[in-house]
């Protein structure tokens, strides 16, 4: 019987083999990364990327976003949707940090232990694991293996987890399913899998190279 790791590593090296090694956006600088990330909850990318270009053509400086208005804040970052929320939580993240540590510099987050990085993200209101995750894989270049909705959808279906596991919990059991050095790769195409042919409500099964590995019981057959 194949391991969920074996099965794992089957799955990555069939997305590698079909995608190729995916490469994603010049990386941000950490703080950078940590607005992106909170704009981009229970939105798409491309709302996301609107409201952080609107935020960084308002105010200039993240002291600026820091100390300025809500109000304003919030009409900038609208697009991104559930800005009342996003709006104030980035103001209070910026004015924590500021608090703490006396400047908006997470440059020192390059010099902790991956551990010690996540639990200090976590800290933040509004800063979950993914967007922790997100965080460290992609702007400090730290293993971290962040779980998003398509990666959560296609992990069920694929059975690497239990039906029953929350997202949070999954990414403890992907993070210890795939080798750390798969990590970015293999998030990066998870998602295009999945937005290109698992798709939520009306999956490709039968252009699927991954079919027989998916134990999926409502597999489509056109």
């Amino acid at each position: 019987m194949t391991s969920l790791k074996t099965k794992a590593l089957l799955i990555h090296q069939r997305l590698l083999d079909a995608y190729g090694e995916p490469v994603w956006r010049t990386p941000l600088p950490a703080l950078n990364e940590l607005i992106s990330t909170i704009l981009s909850q229970n939105t798409n990318d491309v709302n996301r990327d609107r409201a952080f270009a609107r935020l960084r053509h308002v105010f200039p400086t993240w002291e600026a976003v820091r100390d300025a208005p809500a109000e304003e804040v919030i009409v900038a970052v609208r697009v991104a949707g559930l800005s009342n929320q996003k709006g104030p939580r980035i103001q209070n993240v910026l004015r924590q940090i500021t608090a703490e540590r006396g400047d908006l510099d997470l440059a020192f987050l390059a010099d902790l232990e991956p551990a010690e990085v996540k639990r200090w993200l976590l800290r933040f209101k509004g800063v979950g694991p993914k967007t922790a995750a997100i965080v460290m894989q992609f702007a400090l270049n730290m293993p971290a293996f962040p779980v998003d909705t398509h990666i959560y959808r296609l992990s069920g279906r694929l059975g690497l987890r239990e039906s029953h596991i929350s997202a949070d919990r999954a990414h403890v059991v992907l993070g210890e399913l795939f080798p750390p050095e798969t990590y970015y790769s293999a998030h990066l195409n998870i998602i295009r899998h999945g937005r290109e042919i698992c798709q939520a409500r009306k999956p490709r099964c039968p252009q699927c190279f991954l079919s027989d590995l998916c134990p999926y019981p409502d597999k489509t057959t056109q």
